[in-house]
This record gives structure tokens, sequence and C-alpha cells, in this order.
């Protein structure tokens, strides 16, 4: 699993914000980060990066993925339909919705 998390500061928004005065009080690292990546038994190949921008790499070994499903194999053996049960809604809904005048964390 690639985590991917960004890592900003109040530095790094454009000075012409519409919602930048709400920064001020704000600290100067609004979010630290922590991208990682983790292997499919649930050991960390690149471990938690904060406080920095950083680039990871790892090396997967992709023999464990099937080593890993006898750990937890969701659509294997322990596929039980006699106690599980997958819903889903089919409506429409709307993934963007637009306003005028407020900041987008919707405090303004």
């Amino acid at each position: 699993m690639l985590s991917a998390i960004q890592y900003i500061t109040k530095q790094m928004y454009p000075p012409d914000l519409a919602c930048k005065d709400e920064l001020a009080s704000a600290p100067d690292v609004l979010c630290d980060g922590g991208s990682a990546i983790v292997g499919p038994m649930g050991d960390y190949i690149a471990p938690p990066v904060r406080d920095r921008e950083e680039i990871i790499y790892g090396d997967l070994d992709l023999s464990a993925i099937a080593r890993s499903r006898f750990d937890f194999d969701v659509v294997g053996h322990y596929s039980r339909p006699d106690v599980f049960v997958l819903y889903v809604n089919e409506e429409a809904k709307a993934s963007v919705k637009r306003t005028e005048g407020t900041c987008p964390t919707g405090q303004a």
C-alpha cells in the first residue's frame, strides 16, 4: 500500500488565496505528511516521512502478495455470503459543489 500524504506549510499557499487571512493564526505546518509504503504483511517498506518533503522509494517483493492472502483473503475462502452482504447505493450524487464568497473550508 502506498500512502501519499501531503506536507504543507502556510508559506506554500499563494499570496492571493481568498481566505489567506484565516491562516494567520494557524500553525506554520498545516499538514505534517506521513507518506509511507507498507508491504502486504503490514510491515513498513518505507517508514512514514514527517515534517519535510521527500520522495520515498521501496523494493516490493511481489511473492509476498500471495503469502499475505493466507492471513486475509477478502474474496477467497474468507468470503461468507451467509454473514456478509454488500449493499450499493446507485443514486447519482454530486461530487463537486460550488459556492461563492466563502473559503473552501466553509468557515468564511
